[in-house]
């Protein structure tokens, strides 16, 4: 299928201000089963520079500079993607033993995955709350992947936050509610603490009324001989083609779709709004 999305981001500030450079994570990733067909950044005011990177981790990274001083700003991405079905559970683990946790991944790929593995937010509660739903899929890396990303989905609460960094994943598991950005960083500090290598993702979510007009957060971990798949804890589900990636990353704040400030003492407001349908 066709897919096409549309998503602007709106700042409308007080008073006239100066902008500082603004990072922008807004360009789909390709993957062997999603292929981009036409893509476009638009930005009002218009940037006196703009800079396409490729940033440490492999994304698509837009820098923008604008010189001019403007009460409005405005980020308008749109781009067609062509999405092949897909079964997102035909793969197998190598070494095989890695379809049961605990397991350790081969030396090379253990020192590549690093920054996924690290056990910042993985707290005596997340260790005990990871065994348990471990526990309960026999220890099998698949099913407790599954299980844990549709109990969040079952057994909390979701809301609504449209600013703010996500919160930490300890407060989630006790508040037993939060965002899609929440949801994901509780299941990937479940993730590392049984030693699964695990990145926070962000994009979009096609078909999902919750996720209709949103960014989208998930969560991608790397199996042994099956690479990096994902797995969606607010909708409870493995990702398939109904899922365009924007980009990965193991610190959420670094992919926001839009990181900026500006000189001044105004006050901001951001309105955003995302639209997929499918051609």
């Amino acid at each position: 299928m066709i897919l096409s999305v549309e998503h602007t981001l709106h700042y409308k500030y007080s008073q006239p201000v100066f902008l500082t450079p603004h990072y922008i994570y807004l360009s789909p990733k390709a993957s062997p089963h999603q292929e981009i067909r036409s893509y476009k950044l638009d930005i009002t005011p218009v940037a006196n520079l703009l800079y396409k990177n490729i940033d440490v981790e492999g994304n698509a990274q837009y820098i923008a500079y604008i010189n001019a001083s403007c009460e409005e700003l405005t980020f308008k991405a749109t781009f067609e993607i062509e999405s092949k079905p897909a079964n997102p559970y035909h793969f197998v683990y190598f070494p095989f033993n890695s379809e049961k946790l605990p397991f350790n991944y081969p030396e090379k790929e253990a020192a590549l995955l690093t920054p996924y593995l690290n056990q910042t937010g993985v707290t005596t509660l997340i260790h005990q709350f990871s065994r348990q739903i471990a526990a309960e899929a026999n220890w099998k890396t698949t099913e407790f992947l599954a299980r844990i990303s549709k109990y969040i989905k079952e057994s909390f609460v979701y809301e609504k936050r449209l600013e703010g960094p996500a919160n930490p994943a300890e407060r989630t598991l006790l508040n037993r509610k939060g965002t899609c950005r929440d949801y994901a960083v509780l299941m990937i500090a479940s993730c590392k603490a049984l030693g699964i290598a695990a990145r926070f993702a962000s994009g979009y979510c096609y078909g999902s009324q919750l996720q209709a007009h949103e960014l989208h957060a998930w969560v991608e971990v790397y199996l042994p001989g099956a690479g990096w798949r994902g797995f969606d804890p607010t909708e409870g589900k493995i990702i398939d083609n109904h899922y365009i990636t924007l980009a990965s990353s193991a610190q959420p704040e670094l992919i926001n779709p839009i990181t900026g400030g500006f000189r001044g003492s105004a006050k901001s407001q951001l309105n955003a709004f995302v639209n997929i349908k499918q051609l």
